[in-house]
C-alpha cells in the first residue's frame, strides 16, 4: 500500500505521470481493491474514522486514463469511461432492474439494490437497502443494515473534490427524499425523517432539552431528526432558513427493526 500511495500522490502533483504504465497500473490496482472492498476511501478506527485521501485521489485520476467505450446490458446501451459492476449472484447481492452500480464501488452480500445508482468508490455494507431512485455518490460510506429510502441523495466527493466523504453508519434509517452531502457524518442508528437536508452549513439543532443545542456536520447516534427552519435576518428582511431538528432518541435495542418502528411512531416522523 505504501508504494501504491506514493505513486498516486506523485501523479496527483504531476499529471504528466499519467502517461506512464507504472502510474496507470497503480491507479487500476487501487480501483480493483475498492471494488473488492479490500481498500476503502474512509474506514472506522478506534475513536472515529480515517479518511484515506490518497485513495480518493486515485478515483479522480482513474477518469483521465480511461477511454470512452460502448457498454451493453441486454438491449440497453451505455457510453462511458467506467465499466459496470458485475458478478452480483456470486456476491449474494439482489439487484432489481434498473439498478446501476459502477465498477470500483464495493457492495456487500445481502444488500438489495432497487432501481438506483451507486457510484465508483462508494462502500455499501452488508444487509443495506438502496431503495428506488436513491443515489449513493462517489466514495460515500454506507454501513450495515442501513435503509436508504426512495429518492434519497447521498452526495459524492468527485465534483467538487471535498475533504471527506459522506458517512452513514450502521442501522441508520434515511427517509424519503433526504439529501446528505458535503461529508456530513450520520452516526449509528440515527433516524432521518422524510425531506431532511444535511450539508456542512446546515444547522442541526437538538431541541429535546430546555435550551437548543446547535451542531453542524454530524448527527449523533440514535438521534431522530426532522426538517425544520429558523428565522434569519437579511438586508431585505427576516426569512425562514432550513435546518434539521433533533426531536428525540431512538432507544437502544437488540431488535433494531422494533426499535426503528417505535422511534418513528413515538416521534411522529414521516418517512
Amino acid at each position: 500500500m505504501t508504494e501504491l500511495q506514493k505513486t498516486i500522490e506523485q501523479a496527483w502533483e504531476n499529471r504528466a505521470l499519467l502517461q506512464e504504465e507504472t502510474t496507470t497500473t497503480a491507479i487500476r490496482k487501487v480501483i480493483s481493491l475498492l471494488d473488492s472492498g479490500t481498500l476503502r476511501v474512509a474506514e472506522p478506527i478506534s475513536g472515529g474514522w480515517l479518511v484515506n485521501e490518497w485513495v480518493k485521489k486515485a478515483v479522480v485520476l482513474y477518469f483521465p486514463i480511461q477511454k470512452m467505450e460502448t457498454l451493453e446490458a441486454g438491449p440497453l446501451e451505455f457510453h462511458d469511461k467506467i465499466p459496470l459492476k458485475t458478478g452480483y449472484a456470486e456476491k449474494g447481492i439482489r439487484v432489481v432492474p434498473h439498478a446501476v452500480a459502477r465498477y470500483g464501488a464495493y457492495i456487500s452480500k445481502g444488500t438489495i439494490l432497487m432501481p438506483s445508482f451507486v457510484n465508483i468508490g462508494a462502500y455499501v455494507d452488508e444487509g443495506t437497502m438502496v431503495d428506488t431512485w436513491a443515489t449513493v455518490g462517489s466514495c460515500a460510506q454506507i454501513g450495515k443494515h442501513v435503509h436508504l429510502s426512495g429518492g434519497v441523495g447521498i452526495g459524492g466527493v468527485l465534483e467538487p473534490l471535498q475533504a471527506a466523504p459522506v458517512i452513514i453508519e450502521d442501522n441508520v434509517f434515511v427517509g424519503s427524499r433526504c439529501i446528505v452531502v458535503e461529508g456530513v457524518h450520520v452516526e449509528t442508528e440515527a433516524v432521518l425523517g422524510a425531506n431532511v437536508v444535511l450539508t456542512m452549513s446546515t444547522k442541526i439543532i437538538d431541541v429535546t432539552g430546555d435550551t437548543p443545542v446547535e451542531m453542524i456536520g454530524k448527527v449523533p447516534a440514535r438521534s431522530v431528526v426532522i426538517p425544520g427552519s429558523y428565522t434569519k435576518k437579511f438586508a431585505a428582511g427576516e426569512y425562514q432558513v432550513p435546518c434539521a431538528l433533533i426531536i428525540g432518541k431512538r432507544k437502544e435495542s437488540t431488535d433494531k427493526k422494533t426499535s426503528l418502528n417505535n422511534a418513528l411512531r413515538e416521534n411522529g416522523v414521516a418517512v
